[in-house]
């Protein structure tokens, strides 16, 4: 190596300059700001998640940051009091004090009740449930000029959802646990088995959606043996799921003859579709479930985005089930919340990363014009409808997000 000539070896290269003055650098510390989480104890029937489980509880008091968590928030996932308080979050008995914190994080959507316990500038993490929004929900978030983000539109640097994709393993493989339940004579059902045995033909599966969710649906059906069909307008991502999958596979594009023809003699039918802005279209009919055969099962996974059967009504784990042309319905929103533990840590293993980001600053102005991710999430800020699908359908002012904040630098 040479420098304008000279020859220099390889360790003075490294060790050149070592000897030298240095010139004096002041020690400037950098300040960490902290926020402090708040997580209630969820009312909403049916719903047995927590948004954070204590490992990762463990790793935002690492950064500094404050948890406060409702004494008993944790029971229906088996995590208790001790634990998360060993973990190092501060148990609390007052709902009231839990929603004074900078950020409240749900795994249902707050009450009209708990709205009201907001105040100005505070940050709101928890999914959006269509069947059940209303213009007076949104109005009072509006009112408390509270940040709210859906966590399912919450997006990775790849565009991928990560909240929607591992709840969709879940709920992919609880739907047909469930259908395979349902089909049993003791819950209504035709008495048949999913799965075919020596001599007798499996039952027939019909998925509708190629994505996440119809790709665990169809490995587990596969699993235990059933006869599958796939649904889906979208050819890549049947050619995607049949190259998971590992073998040929009975698909279609949704054409309503062809899918009306197959549900004629389907005995589970699951709605697995997504919509990336607002509800999901309805691809099966009232005449088409009425030509279905008795005791048959429906689980429309969709039913958070409105539901792509137009039977279909919003139910929970509590009462999930309702006959309807001789069909059984299953429309829970949240089918994970089945398998609580499982459902809690998979929510939190995506939602503790996503506090580290924000909490590294206070300046929601900040995080969101660097993170588009993030800001994909957001439907509600300053006061300001920023979804363009909830303005539409409730007739609200819609304020476009990106606008905002250019005004704001």
């Amino acid at each position: 190596m040479t420098d304008f000539g000279k020859k220099i070896t390889f360790s003075d290269f490294f060790s050149e300059g070592q000897f030298e003055t240095q010139v004096e650098t002041l020690d400037v510390s950098q300040k960490k700001e902290s926020i402090t989480i708040g997580i209630p104890s969820e009312i909403t029937a049916g719903e047995y998640r927590v948004p954070l489980v204590p490992n990762s509880i463990r790793t935002l008091i690492g950064y500094g940051h404050n948890i406060m968590i409702e004494s008993g928030a944790g029971d229906h996932s088996k995590f208790t009091d001790h634990d998360f308080s060993e973990a190092g979050a501060q148990i609390v008995h007052s709902k009231d004090e839990i929603f004074k914190c900078n950020v409240v994080l749900k795994v249902a959507p707050p009450t009209l009740q708990e709205i009201d316990l907001f105040s100005s500038d505070q940050i709101l993490i928890s999914p959006l449930h269509f069947p059940i929004l209303s213009q007076e929900y949104l109005q009072k978030l509006k009112q408390k000029r509270v940040t709210a983000i859906a966590m399912e539109y919450l997006q990775a640097e790849d565009g991928s959802y990560p909240v929607v994709r591992i709840v969709s393993e879940i709920a992919g493989m609880q739907s047909i646990l469930t259908a395979a339940d349902l089909l049993s004579k003791t819950k209504g059902g035709r008495g048949t088995l999913l799965g075919g045995i020596s001599g007798i033909p499996p039952s027939k599966v019909v998925i509708l959606g190629a994505g996440v969710v119809g790709e665990f649906a169809t490995k587990t059906a596969l699993g235990l043996g059933a006869s599958v069909r796939v649904f889906d307008n979208d050819i890549a991502k049947l050619m995607r799921l049949q190259s998971s999958v590992g073998r040929q596979l009975h698909t279609s594009v949704i054409n309503p003859v062809y899918l009306g023809y197959q549900l004629v003699s389907a005995d589970v039918v699951i709605g697995a579709f997504h919509s990336k802005t607002g509800r999901v279209p309805v691809l099966v009919t009232d005449e088409m479930v009425k030509n279905m055969k008795e005791g048959s099962v429906i689980i429309d996974i969709s039913i958070d985005q409105g539901g792509v059967f137009e039977t279909s009504e919003l139910t929970t784990l509590e009462n999930p089930t309702f006959v309807k042309h001789g069909v059984i319905h299953h429309c829970v929103p949240n089918i994970a919340s089945k398998v609580s533990r499982t459902g809690s840590i998979a929510i939190s293993n995506v939602i503790m990363p996503l506090l580290l980001r924000i909490g590294s600053t206070l300046n929601m102005e900040s995080i969101l014009y660097e993170r588009k991710g993030i800001r994909n999430g957001v439907y509600m800020y300053k006061a300001c409808l920023t979804n363009e699908y909830l303005s539409k359908r409730f007739k609200m002012k819609y304020t476009s997000l990106d606008l905002l904040l250019a005004s704001k630098f």
